[in-house]
């Protein structure tokens, strides 16, 4: 078992997956070769789809993670042609529209924050759309105060991408330097170099709602932005979306979208 991992994760590393990719993919593929119960060189294709339609899944995505971490391991670790895996349709996506709550709503709850650190990092993810993961990745060298420019390095796809900075942000990255003196990244954990994505979420669930999660503060910037007039294009690249049509989705809870609506009474 160790071996076998050992051998998936260096071959995902080489693939220059991302390691928290590298990490749910094993962790899945662990599970299943447990459950399954049988030499891994000597797993079915019969064997794997009995074992994927008898688990439960909470949702779609964990349902792909699950399919992919197998499909990658059958493909490139064991290369054996009489395992066809390519025949295992991944589920269909439901089409969602993405939860907001009004930016200015969460303006003023973030302003009466007085924990400066908290204050920070959800300003942060309302003014710039940042993912979590962007959040705890990021480093002093990264703010262009120059230029108002924040550099987001290996955001998600390994990609990098430019968003505005505004005035009130660099003040506030100013007051918060001074006071915690953070050295390489920004937001530093009590006992590590980065801050948790565990302590952002509870700070999110403490200030904006219980259910709540930082990805909210994502959906309602750029739900803001196209209602004050940002062109779709530029927010597309701001948000760091891969495709033009994933922006499209927030034209329809927008709320001069939805003003356009004409009604009868």
């Amino acid at each position: 078992m160790i071996k076998i991992l050992d051998k998936y994760k260096t071959f995902l590393t080489n693939k220059n997956y991302s390691i928290r990719t590298i990490e749910v993919y094993s962790h899945y593929l662990k599970l299943a070769i447990k459950d399954i119960g049988v030499n891994p060189y000597q797993i079915t294709t019969k064997q794997i789809e009995s074992y994927l339609l008898s688990r439960t899944y909470t949702s779609i995505s964990l349902q792909n993670q699950i399919i992919g971490s197998l499909k990658l391991f059958a493909k490139y670790i064991l290369g054996r042609s009489d395992l066809h895996l390519d025949k295992i349709e991944r589920p269909r996506k439901v089409s969602k529209l993405p939860q907001i709550i009004d930016a200015e709503l969460l303006v003023d709850r973030i302003t009466k924050i007085k924990n400066l650190k908290h204050k920070t990092i959800l300003t942060l993810g309302l003014s710039c759309g940042l993912r979590i993961s962007e959040v705890i990745n990021l480093k002093w060298i990264d703010l262009d105060r120059e230029r108002n420019v924040l550099n987001v390095v290996n955001g998600k796809g390994k990609k990098d991408r430019c968003t505005i900075l505004n005035d009130n942000l660099i003040l506030l990255f100013e007051n918060y330097y001074r006071k915690f003196n953070s050295k390489e990244y920004v937001f530093n954990g009590q006992s590590k170099s980065q801050y948790s994505t565990t302590s952002i979420q509870n700070i999110v669930k403490k200030y904006i709602h219980p259910k709540a999660s930082f990805h909210l503060l994502r959906h309602s910037y750029c739900t803001y932005a196209l209602d004050n007039g940002t062109e779709i294009k530029p927010l597309s690249i701001s948000m760091g979306h891969k495709n033009v049509s994933t922006t499209e989705i927030y034209f329809h809870v927008t709320k001069n979208t939805l003003n356009t609506i004409k009604q009868a009474i």
